[in-house]
């Protein structure tokens, strides 16, 4: 047996744990700029604001989760295709 057998039963349910902890990563994190900040109003607190800490790490495991999942997907699709 070799590696593609073992990984394709399980890919589908790691796509599944990946997408529920990217949306709860993503929901998680404040939001750093209004509405009025993406059609040009002023919001100067978001251009200065700086990660730290939790924030940080929430920022880079959403980062991290978001890669993976993108990875599984194209697994998925060399593997199935």
């Amino acid at each position: 047996m070799n590696l593609i057998d073992t990984v394709l039963p399980a890919l589908p349910y790691i796509q599944i744990i990946l997408s529920i902890l990217l949306i709860a990563s993503i929901l998680l994190q404040q939001r750093g700029s209004s509405l009025g900040g993406a059609f040009g109003g002023d919001n100067f607190s978001s251009s200065f604001h700086k990660r730290r800490g939790a924030e940080l790490f929430l920022f880079k495991f959403t980062i991290g989760i978001s890669i993976l999942f993108v990875f599984s997907v194209f697994l998925n699709i060399i593997i199935t295709g």
